[in-house]
């Protein structure tokens, strides 16, 4: 007989999947779908945590129904307020018109603007409890992980952390509820550092902060659920941590990513030329992204894992080919921290792409390495031992002792 999940003998998972959906804020490519997470916690009083996106709220009432059997639902908290999470809050309240809604102020100003409600509320902030029975619940404010009004709800008696966005991927759940039954956590893991990448990145300091805010309350985790993606347990949260530390620290792996756009293959075999120079030199992790071909979201993910990044780009129209461009301004969105940078590019007639690429080092505040190499025509004789030299002198720095 059908059961809905369950994290623990009173909290129930009610999120549902989304396998139909091709981009991720019309963005991010979902090869595997995703899940929107929501959790029903039935006591005394009934308390959801989250909704859905309002394309899935059949089937998210469904689930609550199955559950409530008709019992009133008491409470909605609000970790975060974007559509994908709070898309079914209006037509929630319709349901249930005496809910009382539980956020911060920021939530509340969101709530208004999306869905008009601004009637039986309950403010918290930072520390502050509710108890619904034998659950009860504290508050931390997580704000920018990633939207102003994010918080986490910890439910002190069952030792379960709801964190929003934070730990969460991309991915559909495919029948599989925690993270101690998936198969391979490795594969799991590069798709939650790809969603990191993309949503979260920039805001690291904030993620910083967060895990500060836990720390500092010494919360003792059982489960840890996230709004998308597997709940977390002790068996696999400790490196789920480790990897959001080491994100929200913009650390990286000594590799490199190869960045390029070509149009007619000659920026190209520099980008190859200038592999295999890193290769000769000892440096194991290369990435080579065609920026036409390669999905962006793989590209920030790998920018995000790699400590070393090489742009080449052909002069188009007197400027950077546009797909170079377009990636250029998503790091720059980012502000991603502390990379090796260099650069290369060809052109025609008129030479621009390799100046336009220069002070990106610059703006990023990044350290810029060896001397940029500029292709003209196809004279590639002309130019290998320079694309040579300067794949050498990135290995050089990244294998270079730190600090």
């Amino acid at each position: 007989m059908y059961q809905v999940p369950q994290i623990t003998d009173s909290i129930y998972y009610v999120g549902v999947n989304d396998r139909m959906k091709a981009l991720f804020e019309n963005m991010w490519s979902l090869p595997q779908g995703v899940a929107y997470n929501a959790y029903l916690i039935v006591d005394e009083q009934t308390t959801l945590i989250d909704t859905v996106d309002v394309c899935y709220s059949d089937i998210f009432f469904h689930k609550l129904d199955l559950i409530l059997q008709g019992r009133p639902l008491d409470y909605l908290i609000i970790n975060h307020m974007e559509p994908d999470h709070g898309g079914s809050i209006g037509l929630l309240r319709k349901r249930y018109p005496e809910l009382k809604i539980v956020g911060n102020k920021k939530t509340f100003e969101m709530l208004r603007g999306f869905h008009g409600i601004t009637e039986g509320l309950h403010e918290v902030k930072n520390g502050d409890a509710l108890s619904i029975g034998g659950h009860e619940f504290s508050f931390l404010m997580a704000p920018m992980v990633h939207w102003p009004e994010v918080m986490f709800t910890y439910e002190q008696r069952k030792r379960v952390l709801f964190t929003a966005d934070a730990f969460g991927s991309f991915g559909a759940l495919d029948g599989i509820l925690r993270d101690s039954e998936l198969g391979d956590r490795s594969a799991y893991l590069r798709e939650m550092e790809r969603y990191y990448a993309c949503v979260i990145g920039k805001y690291g300091p904030f993620v910083q902060k967060a895990l500060a805010n836990m720390d500092k309350q010494g919360l003792a985790i059982d489960h840890l659920c996230p709004a998308h993606g597997v709940v977390w347990t002790p068996e696999g949260f400790g490196e789920a941590r480790r990897l959001y530390d080491r994100l929200s620290r913009f650390e990286a792996e000594d590799g490199v990513v190869i960045l390029y756009g070509s149009m007619y293959g000659n920026t190209e075999q520099l980008a190859d030329v200038i592999a295999q120079s890193l290769s000769a030199a000892g440096i194991k992790r290369i990435v080579c992204h065609n920026v036409s071909k390669s999905d962006p979201s793989a590209i920030l993910a790998d920018i995000f894992r790699y400590r070393g990044l090489i742009i080449g780009s052909p002069t188009y129209c007197g400027e950077l080919f546009t797909p170079i461009a377009n990636l250029m301004n998503l790091i720059r969105i980012r502000d991603v921290k502390d990379r090796l940078y260099t650069a290369f590019g060809s052109y025609t007639w008129a030479p621009a792409a390799v100046k336009k690429l220069i002070p990106f080092a610059e703006e990023m505040k990044w350290e810029f390495v060896g001397e940029a190499v500029e292709l003209k025509m196809s004279e590639l004789s002309s130019v290998l031992d320079l694309s040579w030299a300067l794949g050498q002198a990135m290995a050089a720095r990244l294998l270079a002792p730190k600090g």
